[in-house]
């Protein structure tokens, strides 16, 4: 064929034979990724040794450093070492032992790595794992930026990855009936402690004004608390609080201590200091006096041994009038370096009692729990456990069957886990 008469007949097959070109091929989705800065990693056995940066890198971080996570999938899960960039020109890095577990099951897999690529692990579980980065010599681990996640196992993972590590706050809120909510003047629980890391505050007695439990605020130290907000809103500066919103010390207990607090509200503090004991029931009583504009609220601690009352503090408060309400006990983990710890304690035999002379138990509660226990950690719940609630956070382990975990989810216990006390067991309050 005559080569115009050969492009003749091509021309009309031109857009035919375009359509029919390969298409290019499709590139592979995207491995799943999850980056764990440094910062929120926890330091064993010591959970102050690692030096952090304000960039959020580890200088040097002695001992084990814990990372944790959730995640949804089974499957492999790659992770991938970053250093800062004095780290990564280190000529010899150590030799590190990382080691992933399921925080329930406890079977760990283990790599050794001198390198940044720190191994691929089989998951097998779903839920809370835990990564642990070790170097085989024992010394520190040094210049770390970031730890990343990838695989088919890390689609969809969740970690804390912001740099505050406490556990969530939790907390239960008790309902009063509509009738007697504006005349409490007594509140009486018992609190059992379950666990005793350092850094905890296990809070019996609070109210709209003010708080009462105790704490534990070194290996060497505990102490009972008892402190009123002032009035007027500052948040941070008790210098700045003018006179007539300040809270007022109005009595003392023998050997307790009485001052100022800011940074959370301003007001007036004190503590015991009392070598109160793990797994025993411990009794707070509150009062309030309303008079005029002001309330004079005052905390008791019983001592067991003495089968009396013991005053911690009293104290004024002003532009205030109202009777006890807004009641709630509370957890708190105030110093994140170990907020991978559990904590979890007891609250039950809780009562009220009105200005009438009767007293109401407190049978319902509800749940709540801080930010923290919003976005970042879902290591945390309540529940009961025969006839107390239980408040329970930190671990990174699921919440038991049955327990609370939705914001104010509602929580009953069958009945009272006691009485309350005898009107001749009732402190006198001390004299304004």
């Amino acid at each position: 064929m005559h080569r115009p008469l050969l492009l003749a007949c091509l021309v009309p097959l031109l857009p035919q034979l375009r359509t029919q070109e390969p298409k290019p091929p499709t590139p592979p989705a995207p491995t799943p990724t999850l980056t764990l800065p440094a910062f929120t990693g926890y330091t064993h056995p010591d959970p102050d040794s690692a030096h952090r940066r304000d960039d959020g890198s580890i200088e040097h971080s002695a001992g084990e450093l814990h990372f944790y996570i959730h995640l949804p999938h089974t499957g492999d899960l790659t992770i991938r070492l970053e250093h800062t960039n004095a780290g990564a020109a280190d000529p010899s890095p150590p030799q590190l032992r990382t080691t992933v577990r399921s925080t329930t099951t406890q079977t760990p897999t283990t790599h050794l790595s001198a390198t940044t690529d720190l191994g691929t692990f089989p998951i097998t579980t779903r839920g809370f794992h835990e990564i642990v980065l070790t170097a085989t010599d024992g010394k520190p681990l040094r210049e770390l930026r970031a730890i990343h996640l990838s695989g088919t196992a890390a689609e969809n993972a969740h970690a804390n990855t912001i740099e505050r590590r406490n556990a969530a706050s939790v907390h239960l809120g008790y309902p009063i009936p509509k009738e007697h909510r504006d005349a409490i003047e007594w509140f009486y629980i018992e609190l059992t402690p379950r666990t005793d890391p350092i850094w905890s505050y296990y809070m019996a007695t609070g109210w709209h004004r003010g708080y009462f439990g105790m704490q534990v605020n070194s290996a060497t130290e505990r102490r009972i608390i008892f402190s009123v907000w002032d009035a007027g809103g500052e948040a941070v500066d008790r210098g700045k609080v003018a006179d007539d919103n300040r809270v007022k010390l109005v009595a003392k207990g023998d050997g307790v201590h009485a001052g100022d607090f800011g940074n959370e509200g301003t007001g007036g503090h004190s503590h015991w200091k009392h070598d109160w004991k793990l797994g025993e029931t411990f009794r707070f009583l509150m009062h309030a006096k309303a008079t005029g504009d002001t309330t004079t609220y005052t905390g008791w601690f019983w001592l067991a041994e003495q089968k009396q009352w013991r005053l911690i503090a009293s104290f004024r408060a002003p532009k205030d009038g109202k009777q006890l309400h807004g009641l709630y006990s509370f957890s708190e983990n105030f110093h994140g370096a170990n907020g991978d710890r559990l904590r979890d304690c007891e609250f039950g035999n809780g009562w009220v009692r009105t200005t009438a002379g009767g007293w109401l138990p407190l049978l319902d509660a509800h749940f709540t729990h801080d930010e923290t226990g919003e976005k970042a950690r879902g290591d945390r719940c309540a529940g009961v456990r025969g006839n107390r609630f239980y408040l329970r956070h930190g671990n990174f382990t699921p919440a038991p069957e049955g327990a609370a975990t939705t914001y104010r989810q509602p929580l009953r216990v069958p009945q009272s886990a006691g009485t309350p006390p005898r009107d001749d067991e009732l402190p006198k309050p001390p004299a304004r």
